[in-house]
């Protein structure tokens, strides 16, 4: 009798842990419906004299475990190839702009050569909050730049549509946070910002 009790116990405990593993989703990150800038202010005693930066990431990858019925449970993982962020600098001549995207891929600031990849790994999801077109949180994680790993916590807003998952978000860092001294021109009469404002919006569709 015992024996049959502890049978389907563990027959109950199986079908119930099958099902929380099958309510969560697998979403691929895709890099053609995400778009991510990174916005660089200028300062100084002459910033007058200098322009702030746009920046474009191109190559974006990752994968997202979903769980609509329990957001807190969902995890994120992200990729962002160095190589692919782009100066964009709208009304700046074409010879302004690759100097500017020279000096970010070398050595003194992404050194992408050494530093191929930006990556996010999610650990908590808190806060969330149901609303019309879907979910407010705040998610935290690990940010890995130019080889430091740090803690990082932001807002999101979440949402589905039809086989696709949205984010949308927004993120303030420190360059000196993570090793990368911030680029100054004129003895440093004008030079950019040390903190940068990331914003973005990830696109990941639901696996086959």
């Amino acid at each position: 009798m015992r024996r049959r009790i502890w049978t389907g116990t563990a027959g109950l405990l199986l079908a119930a842990l099958t099902g929380m593993a099958q309510e969560k989703t697998a979403y691929s990150i895709a890099g053609s419906g995400s778009t991510l800038e990174i916005h660089v202010g200028k300062d100084g005693a002459f910033k007058a004299f200098g322009h702030d930066h746009l920046i474009a990431g191109k190559e974006i990858s990752g994968d997202v475990q979903f769980d609509a019925q329990k957001i807190e449970g969902s995890t994120v993982r992200l990729h962002i190839a160095t190589k692919s962020l782009t100066v964009v600098d709208p009304g700046e001549s074409e010879k302004d702009r690759q100097s500017v995207q020279a000096t970010m891929v070398g050595e003194k600031v992404l050194d992408v050569a050494k530093f191929p990849e930006i990556s996010f790994t999610s650990s908590e999801i808190s806060g969330v909050k149901k609303n019309a077109p879907g979910w407010e949180l705040t998610i935290s994680g690990k940010l890995k730049l130019h080889g430091v790993e740090k803690s990082v916590t932001f807002p999101l807003r979440v949402q589905t549509e039809n086989r696709t998952l949205r984010g949308t978000g927004e993120i303030s860092i420190l360059q000196t946070d993570y090793g990368i001294t911030p680029v100054k021109v004129g003895g440093g009469t004008v030079k950019v910002k040390d903190k940068l404002k990331i914003t973005f919006t990830i696109a990941a569709h639901k696996n086959q």
